[in-house]
């Protein structure tokens, strides 16, 4: 998946001669939110005769955001709850475009952030990982291949002929991320991933992540654990209300996040 860049930003060829696997510059992202709640086609004219440009606030969710992640990174993105930090993934995974500003990706990505999007209640387990490894980008004979790893790693082979619909959510989980983690990305966006799930799921998760990390794929993660962040990551990306507040070295930016959320009570 590559995504479309507003603006020139220098060719892919010079950012991989800077060993970058992604590079965002300026980037902006705004969201219009409505005053008060209007169900009918009657309240929003009403809303309009009213004002229209009244019954709407701004909300700027990203705001002048640059950065470069090299390859063979891990990543980290911090900040308190509404700081921009989920926007800004879904914004390198495609999933939301830009206002101003501009995205490279150089390299095959794959979105961990919402798993399970796309999956039919109604179909088997097994109906579901064809499809869902579909979404994710393989093909019918990918997932052939990789359909008995994919189901040892979720632990749900004897549920496979079962309706999703019948799974717990942990379950929806477990064969959601065992799919997604066999599309052998160059570069992997995780958001909170290593939270869900039981402690056990967890932890193959955990571990899933750091073979992937020492086999020199580029990882950018989006997590409130700071233990999780300051074991995994290189570098970091502090964020509050929409900005970038400090970039550097993983040390240096939690004792700022740390210092700003003292500040801030």
């Amino acid at each position: 998946m590559r995504l479309s860049t507003l603006g020139r930003m220098g060719s892919a060829k010079e950012d991989e001669i800077n060993g970058n696997a992604i590079v965002v510059d300026g980037l902006c992202k705004s969201f219009r939110i409505p005053r008060e709640k209007k169900l009918t086609v009657y309240e929003n004219l009403i809303g309009l005769l009213r004002g229209g440009a009244c019954s709407y606030e701004v909300l700027l969710a990203l705001q002048d955001v640059s950065f470069s992640v090299k390859h063979g990174e891990t990543f980290g993105v911090i900040g308190p709850n509404g700081c921009g930090k989920s926007t800004l993934l879904k914004v390198l995974a495609g999933v939301l475009y830009p206002d101003r500003g501009k995205v490279k990706i150089n390299g095959k990505i794959a979105p961990f952030l919402e798993l399970g999007v796309g999956f039919q209640p109604e179909l088997s387990a097994k109906d579901n990982v064809y499809l869902y490894g579909a979404i994710m980008g393989l093909t019918h004979k990918d997932v052939e291949k990789r359909y008995d790893e994919i189901m040892a790693f979720s632990e749900l082979k004897r549920f496979e002929n079962m309706k999703l619909r019948n799974f717990s959510s942990g379950m929806y989980v477990r064969l959601a991320f065992a799919t997604a983690i066999q599309t052998n990305p160059d570069i992997i966006l995780v958001d909170e991933v290593l939270s869900v799930g039981d402690e056990s799921f967890q932890k193959k998760c955990g571990e899933k992540i750091e073979e992937i990390r020492k086999a020199g794929k580029t990882i950018l993660l989006v997590s409130h654990s700071l233990g999780t962040v300051r074991s995994l990551c290189d570098r970091c990306l502090l964020m509050k209300s929409g900005k970038k507040v400090a970039l550097g070295e993983t040390e240096d930016v939690l004792a700022e996040y740390k210092r700003m959320r003292k500040e801030s009570g």
